[in-house]
């Protein structure tokens, strides 16, 4: 993606979202954030115009609900990419609420997909995490390091969600993910 594209962020009032958002415009992106605002409020709006001089659109949304993400698309129907930092990621959390985890993370990628395949939006950067390598074999952990069986629900979603993304591009060379 380059300078003046359009880029949808979800999840993009987090920590990690947020920082990638004053980098985005910083880097002279036009930017739609959107956030459930389950784990965060709409305060980083604040500290993203402050330090940029831009206010971001944002939209609540809710991205698991086919209805929310419908709804979002028809208001904001192009995108040059999207970044998705949409997940819950409190692995201790996850062990108690399991399928929170996995109607959260695993609905709202293949929704998330779904719209990016339709809508032809050719760029889609996942936010994964190491706790899909395990128990690793060594240490520091690469890419070339091989996939264990994941020790948390948290874990397992992210695991899925790399294989939705891998069978996703398998029917749609298209989308680069």
């Amino acid at each position: 993606m380059s300078k003046g594209k359009k880029v949808l962020l979800t999840g993009g009032l987090g920590f990690i979202g947020s920082h990638t958002a004053v980098v985005l415009i910083e880097r002279g992106y036009d930017l739609v954030i959107v956030d459930n605002l389950s784990n965060t409020t709409e305060e980083p709006l604040d500290g993203i115009e402050a330090i940029t001089g831009v206010r971001p659109t944002f939209e609540k949304a809710d991205l698991s609900r086919s209805n929310e993400i419908e709804a979002f698309f028809t208001k904001h129907p192009k995108f040059d990419g999207v970044i998705n930092f949409a997940a819950y990621k409190a692995v201790g959390e996850s062990y108690k609420d399991p399928l929170k985890y996995y109607t959260n993370n695993i609905q709202s990628l293949s929704l998330l997909l779904q719209q990016c395949a339709q809508r032809q939006i050719p760029k889609f950067i996942f936010s994964s995490s190491c706790t899909v390598y395990g128990e690793a074999e060594h240490l520091p952990i690469d890419e070339n390091a091989p996939i264990q069986e994941a020790l948390s629900p948290y874990g397992n979603t992210k695991q899925i969600g790399e294989e939705i993304i891998r069978d996703t591009i398998e029917v749609h060379p298209e989308l680069n993910c």
